[in-house]
């Protein structure tokens, strides 16, 4: 605590707002990337122990040239027979975990980190980067599909979230560091710190745009905790690859065509995840018990194609190198769709990054392999339409081609293929726009509520706030004395949803609201025992009449607030009404249409 104490009177010091926040990012960054070390070596180890040395299961590894293995013509493994309950006990534990202690854990963590971002004001509780982290460590370690973007964007995200909300900084603040904790978390896991700082600015929204005020923060964070990460288990990319070059215009064609199964197969994909969680959610079973039951039908369909356990960057890494049969590839693309659907639509915890990158590796190898046989002179490289595939896949399903085009280039070393890269990322993601893997996503920035008021500035500059005093509400004041049980009784009739606390001099010191109440409530103390005085906060945000109206919905929007006190100009403990943001916002709808007709009839 007095490190945080320290840290806040020094933030106080610093010069400007943005100064301030490239060094928090970089103390984000700093964290993402020692969460990222931590996460990869538990998830490595757990791994090894229960696949490896318990069930005899050995995939091929990522990172190694395929070029001098065995070309695989069928899906048989060697594995001990009860392998099929490995992803059981992971699921038990994870499901245990989440359910027990933070059920906003449950699930791929990104979109836990979209809904703090779009809704909560960046909020995410102190314990969800923990539980989702240990339960995570289980679900991947026993062979769940699943990938680590999710957990470690949540694990950052929720740093960032943590250390804003104990400096006391604003709204729009908090979400900014947000995005850098995710940024640091994807950009050191994948090596890709431009992806990584790309992919958090630009997953929040459906339609093609970023949250430009996050990017250079994200760029920040991205770049130390990729350099923290990079230090510690060496530079090499991701996946190796062999030399692609893109020399032929007229090979468009066939990544056109293969943009469009992407999107089709994403669509799938989508349908498959959230119809299966459905499906999930009717089983009688307990919600924690769930994720056990999903491990249970992935070991069962391992059994048969052992090759949808873990991450499966290892498969990847062998069709990279053309030694995967055309069958085997598609047989892996259709099992990691219900495998993935089995291990975290059940609620189990883990990423869908890495399963999305598998299946559209799959389908991109199928597809070069067919198009050698049908368009022998038109193809160049059959290999190559696999890194394309993983690209236009998730591009896809995520609606970000940008960052994943640039990640997927990074975590391949290969810039070989920028054309069909970004060819295939656009087409799938122009197909799939109205399907999102993120049920979080939002389809803009007008539409998020994170960006309510910052498009209603124009038409409300120059409006003083004493044009809506008609509109206000009459305050109810509640003296520093009055103990909870009078407050409840003074308030049952009030129509406002924040409350002035006032003196003996009828002086405003303070406001608290129906959320403090509820806090209150929810704890263990005697109502008779608790007073106005201790619910209130001292640090009232106010307007006064002739403040414009501009000015008022950035303080409602910066703090996340639903109300605020509008003061004597010349004595702020004196309130004269209250100001809603529905009145605002009402007021502002009149305006436009009021415009609007000025317009026509102009």
């Amino acid at each position: 605590m007095g490190s945080f104490l320290a840290l806040k009177n020094w933030k106080n010091h610093l010069g400007g707002s943005g100064f301030r926040l490239l060094i928090l990012s970089s103390l984000v960054g700093v964290v993402a990337g020692c969460g990222a070390l931590l996460f990869y070596y538990a998830a490595n180890t757990i791994d090894h122990l229960m696949l490896g040395k318990l069930g005899h299961f050995h995939p091929p590894e990522e990172g190694v040239p395929a070029g001098g293995s065995p070309f695989v013509d069928n899906l048989g493994m060697n594995f001990r027979w009860f392998l099929f309950l490995i992803p059981v006990i992971g699921g038990l534990i994870s499901g245990w975990l989440v359910y027990t202690f933070a059920p906003e854990a449950e699930g791929h963590g990104t979109d836990g980190a979209l809904d703090a971002f779009h809704r909560k004001g960046g909020v995410i509780r102190s314990r969800v980067p923990i539980i989702k982290t240990i339960a995570s460590i289980a679900t991947i370690g026993t062979g769940g599909s699943a990938g680590r973007e999710g957990p470690i964007a949540q694990i950052g995200a929720g740093f960032g979230s943590f250390i804003a909300t104990k400096l006391g900084l604003s709204a729009a603040d908090r979400r900014i560091l947000l995005l850098a904790g995710m940024a640091g978390g994807v950009g050191a896991t994948f090596r890709s710190p431009l992806g990584g700082a790309l992919f958090a600015v630009e997953v929040l929204y459906r339609d093609p745009e970023f949250e430009h005020e996050g990017l250079i923060p994200s760029i920040i964070s991205s770049i130390v905790a990729f350099s923290l990460f990079g230090s510690v288990t060496g530079w090499t990319p991701l996946l190796a690859t062999p030399r692609f070059r893109f020399e032929n215009p007229s090979e468009l064609i066939l990544y056109l065509l293969l943009g469009l199964i992407c999107a089709l197969f994403g669509v799938l994909y989508v349908k498959t995840f959230y119809g299966m969680r459905e499906l999930f959610k009717k089983v009688p079973l307990p919600a924690w018990q769930r994720p056990a039951l999903g491990g249970l039908l992935l070991g069962i369909l391992a059994m048969f194609v052992p090759q949808v356990l873990g991450s499966g960057y290892g498969w990847v890494q062998m069709a990279l190198y053309g030694n995967m049969a055309l069958w085997v590839m598609l047989v892996i693309a259709f099992a990691k769709i219900l495998a993935t659907g089995f291990t975290i639509s059940s609620g189990g915890s883990g990423g869908v990054f890495a399963p999305s990158l598998v299946i559209g590796a799959m389908l991109g190898g199928a597809f070069g392999a067919t198009a050698d046989i049908l368009f022998p002179m038109l193809t160049h490289d059959p290999r190559a339409y696999v890194l394309v595939g993983m690209a236009g896949f998730f591009a896809g399903v995520a609606n970000a081609p940008i960052a994943t085009l640039i990640m997927v280039s990074e975590l391949t070393g290969n810039y070989g293929l920028l054309a069909p890269l970004m060819l295939v990322c656009v087409v799938a993601m122009i197909a799939m726009r109205k399907n999102s893997i993120y049920e979080n996503q939002v389809a803009g920035r007008f539409d998020s509520p994170a960006h309510l008021g910052d498009f209603v500035i124009d038409v409300l500059e120059g409006i003083p706030v004493s044009n809506l005093a008609n509109k206000g509400r009459q305050p109810t004041l509640i003296p520093e004395g009055m103990t909870l049980p009078d407050i409840l009784q003074q308030i049952a009739t009030a129509k406002t949803a924040y409350y002035p606390v006032i003196n003996a001099d009828e002086h405003m010191t303070g406001i608290f609201s129906i959320n403090d109440i509820r806090r209150i409530l929810n704890e263990d103390i005697p109502p008779g025992l608790v007073i106005a005085r201790d619910m209130a906060t001292n640090q009232v945000i106010f307007a006064t009449p002739d403040q414009h109206l501009t000015e008022v919905m950035k303080k409602l929007t910066s703090r996340n607030l639903e109300e605020i006190p509008v003061v004597d100009p010349d004595d702020h403990g004196k309130v004269l009404f209250m100001l809603s943001r529905r009145t605002l916002l009402a007021h502002y709808a009149e305006q436009v249409e009021e415009t609007r007709n000025r317009y026509q009839d102009g």
